[in-house]
C-alpha cells in the first residue's frame, strides 16, 4: 500500500500583505541566509510578483539577483548588521 503525497507550497497560505510580512519577519529572525532567500521567493510567488515583475530581457539579471541572492552575500550582510547591533525587519507598505 502506497501513501499519496502532495507538494507543500507555503505561498498558498500567504494570502495577504500582513501574512507575507509576518513570514518574512520570521525568516529574518532565523538569521539563515538560505532560508531568507527562499522566503523572499515564496513571498514573491504568493503575491504573483514573479510574473507581474518580469522586466524587459535586459533586466533579468537584476531581478534574478533580487530573488536569488548569493547566500554568501546575504550572510555577510546579516553578520555585519548583527555586529552593528542591528537587524532587518519587514513591514507592509501603506499606500
Amino acid at each position: 500500500m502506497s501513501i499519496e503525497t502532495r507538494v507543500f507550497d507555503p505561498s498558498t497560505y500567504l494570502d495577504s500583505d500582513t501574512a507575507r510580512a509576518t513570514y518574512m519577519t520570521d525568516a529574518f529572525e532565523t538569521g539563515d541566509p538560505a532560508f531568507i532567500a527562499d522566503a523572499l521567493r515564496v513571498a514573491a510567488r504568493a503575491r504573483g510578483a514573479t510574473n507581474a515583475m518580469k522586466p524587459p530581457i535586459g533586466h533579468m539579471t537584476s531581478l534574478r539577483s533580487v530573488l536569488y541572492p548569493r547566500d554568501a552575500e546575504l550572510a555577510h550582510m546579516l553578520r555585519t548588521l548583527h555586529a552593528l547591533g542591528l537587524r532587518l525587519t519587514v513591514q507592509t507598505v501603506v499606500p
